[in-house]
């Protein structure tokens, strides 16, 4: 072995082994970084990885996710989590373009190419000082339905019966 050969050689594992595959085992989302315990190779398991997420975006991945996990400076005692993915639960068949997000109880928010769709089984809440709709057609419960009196409408108050509601908000 040549002088440039015993140079490289310690460099060559620590290249070899920079970027790893791992599954992430437990999160810890009670610090400022976010950290994991990943497996990396077999018996290979680290735990206080820090698992760095896009600004305005944070998640807390299921045990049993996929990793993109990065050795700092080549150095596997200093591992960091660049990726997470969950292929048990990606979302799939979106169109060019179509942007979502998603959990593992199939709850979404996707911005369409025709509309932005939420859909969940939970309680949707909003919390605002203020709400404002801004729409040509505005259907409560179900497409059609019935008129829906506004502020300042006219109600006959014996019956109830709207006389002047709104033709753009209807409850079903």
């Amino acid at each position: 072995m040549n002088g440039l050969q015993r140079f490289i050689k310690p460099l060559e594992g620590r290249v070899r082994l920079m970027v790893a595959r791992a599954i992430v085992r437990l999160v810890d989302d009670a610090t400022k970084a976010q950290s994991v315990q990943i497996e990396l190779l077999e018996g290979e398991t680290q735990d206080g990885v820090e698992r760095y997420q896009d600004y305005g975006f944070t998640s807390v991945p299921l045990p049993g996710a996929e990793a993109v996990a990065v050795a700092v400076g080549g150095l596997r005692s200093h591992m960091i989590v660049i990726k997470v993915e969950d292929r048990r639960y990606r979302l799939t068949g979106l169109e060019a373009g179509e942007v979502a997000l998603f959990d593992d109880q199939g709850q979404m928010v996707k911005l369409a190419r025709d509309r932005i769709q939420i859909i969940s089984e939970n309680e949707v809440k909003v919390t605002a000082p203020k709400v404002i709709v801004e729409s040509e057609d505005v259907n409560l419960g179900a497409e059609g339905g019935q008129k829906v009196a506004r502020i300042g409408d006219d109600v006959d108050l014996g019956t109830g019966k709207i006389i002047s509601g709104s033709d753009k908000v209807k409850s079903a």
